[in-house]
């Protein structure tokens, strides 16, 4: 079943570290969200495969919206 990674604030995709494919571990950063000029990382919650990646660098998210899907 697939997990969908959310933003947990609302912020800016300040880089993404990984890209669709890529195979990753629970906690490894996967994307970092700048939000009142701190920098906060996204993990991955468990192990997988990334299937999508859902937004851009620069992209402006609010909380809840999808960043990622592991499969």
């Amino acid at each position: 079943m697939p997990t969908q990674i959310e933003a947990q604030i609302t912020g800016n995709v300040w880089k993404i570290e990984k890209i669709a494919g890529d195979v990753v571990s629970e906690g490894e950063t996967l994307i970092i969200l700048e939000s009142m000029k701190m920098e906060i990382p996204v993990e991955a919650p468990c192990g997988g495969r990334i299937s999508e990646i859902r937004v851009t660098e620069g992209e402006s998210v609010e909380e809840g919206h999808v960043l990622a899907v592991l499969d």
